[in-house]
């Protein structure tokens, strides 16, 4: 019988830290590399994707629905299943809330970055969103960094106010100001903006930036500038100078040389601590495997 996983029961079975550390097991042992490319079709109402993945023990593929019109009926603009199946007779073992597992992986990964490359001290956060990636982030890196103070961005002030009184325990969150992004030791974008989102000559030498999940080419949370001052680390550099619009433009116009592999920071690749660094990720379907493993590790079968 196929075994239904929906969201309640991935935080159960599943933490942020557990979620880490199946990615860096996963960086760490060659699977962040040679993914399959996502597979886009459009809809009447949005898109799919379609995100195949397999190591040597399974097989998983991620169905998502994009519905840019869902937020004004109430209902969220990321749905999705992911399947996992045995990879030697590719039988069904579990389904999984693919909105979910996307909201846990991305927000663990950024976290996994964040250990990598925030100095250590890192306590002041400034966080464009206010959705629900932007709560895990904040949940997630709260596991690898002491945050005391968390400025939030959103669209709106209204939508800020509203963000900011629901709270996140343990963490104090406040409205965020001008200044934020020069102070901030972390800045982390959780948005579909298709502007950058903060002037790039701000952020201080030490600060850590995060843009995360975007995958489409009119979308740019981040300016030229912040990439040409930075260390910009990326899952694959294939895949983000395909997907990443920010990134692949500002290489493009020779304003940034290279990037860093995740896998290749992992090993042991040192980074220039006198200047800002970037992790500007697109999504991968070897993370939702990774994370989709550790749960099957969880469950009797």
């Amino acid at each position: 019988m196929l075994d239904v996983i929906d969201s309640a029961r991935l935080g159960e079975l599943v933490t942020i830290a557990d979620a880490i550390a199946a990615l860096r097991q996963a960086v760490v042992s060659g699977r962040s590399t040679g993914a399959t490319a996502r597979t886009a079709t459009s809809v009447r109402m949005g898109h799919l994707l379609l995100m195949p993945a397999e190591d040597q023990e399974l097989v998983g593929v991620k169905i998502t629905g994009v519905a840019p019109a869902n937020p004004s009926l109430g209902l969220p603009r990321i749905t999705g299943t992911y399947l996992l199946h045995d990879a030697a007779t590719l039988q069904p073992l579990a389904a999984i809330d693919g909105a979910a597992l996307t909201l846990l992986r991305t927000a663990a990964l950024s976290a996994l970055a964040v250990e990598e490359l925030a100095v250590p001290d890192a306590s002041r956060l400034l966080i464009f969103g206010t959705g629900p990636q932007a709560e895990a982030h904040i949940r997630a890196l709260s596991t690898v960094r002491k945050l005391h103070d968390v400025a939030v961005s959103g669209r709106t002030p209204d939508g800020t106010a509203a963000f900011v009184r629901r709270g996140i325990d343990g963490v104090a969150l406040r409205p965020a100001v001008n200044t934020d992004v020069r102070s901030a030791d972390l800045i982390v974008c959780c948005t579909s903006s298709a502007a950058p989102l903060f002037d790039g000559s701000r952020p201080a030498a030490h600060a850590t930036v995060v843009a995360m999940g975007s995958h489409t080419q009119d979308a740019r949370e981040l300016d030229t500038q912040i990439l040409r001052r930075s260390t910009v680390v990326v899952e694959d550099r294939e895949t983000a100078l395909r997907e990443a619009a920010d990134v692949s433009s500002a290489v493009a116009a020779k304003e940034l040389a290279d990037v860093i592999a995740l896998a290749d920071l992992v090993a042991g690749t040192k980074v220039d601590q006198d200047r800002p660094r970037v992790f500007r990720s697109v999504g991968m379907a070897w993370e939702d495997l990774a994370v989709a493993g550790r749960v099957l590790d969880k469950t009797p079968h």
